[in-house]
């Protein structure tokens, strides 16, 4: 028969504590707008290490200090007013022009219905209504 091991649990003085998570840094804009500021007096200076020097010493990563330039130069843009375009011109002016069809063919819809009676109206009194001139009658 197979022996089965039984397992023991680990020791305490063996034991690993759980380690805690690190609270995440809430950075304030005035210290973001501070750090961004320092970053360009050291790019300016021209002297070798010194953007990596600042990044070091806050303790930052390069990718953030980017995604920090990218919100200060969206927030600089000047900000369009109202909805966004999710649709190009001629896409505006080919539903404008579908709604243009559309109605212009419920009016020659009216118009012709309007025709037929005036015609069966002028059988029925016996007036004789006049021929059009475009030669297109239906019958």
């Amino acid at each position: 028969m197979m022996e089965m091991s039984k397992k023991k649990a680990p020791s305490e003085d063996t034991a690993v504590a759980p380690e805690r998570p690190v609270a995440q840094r809430m950075l304030t804009t005035e210290y973001k707008l501070r750090i961004l500021k320092d970053l360009e007096t050291a790019r300016s200076s021209g002297q070798w290490g010194a953007v990596a020097a600042i990044i070091r010493r806050e303790g930052l990563q390069r990718s953030q200090v980017a995604a920090w330039e990218r919100q200060r130069d969206q927030a600089l843009e000047p900000q369009k007013r109202g909805r966004k375009k999710t649709r190009s011109p001629e896409a505006d002016e080919l539903a404008r022009l579908q709604r243009e069809n559309e109605r212009l063919q419920a009016k020659l819809a009216k118009a012709e219905m309007i025709i037929d009676v005036q015609k069966k109206l002028s059988v029925l009194l016996g007036v004789e209504l006049p021929t059009s001139s475009d030669g297109d009658e239906k019958p």
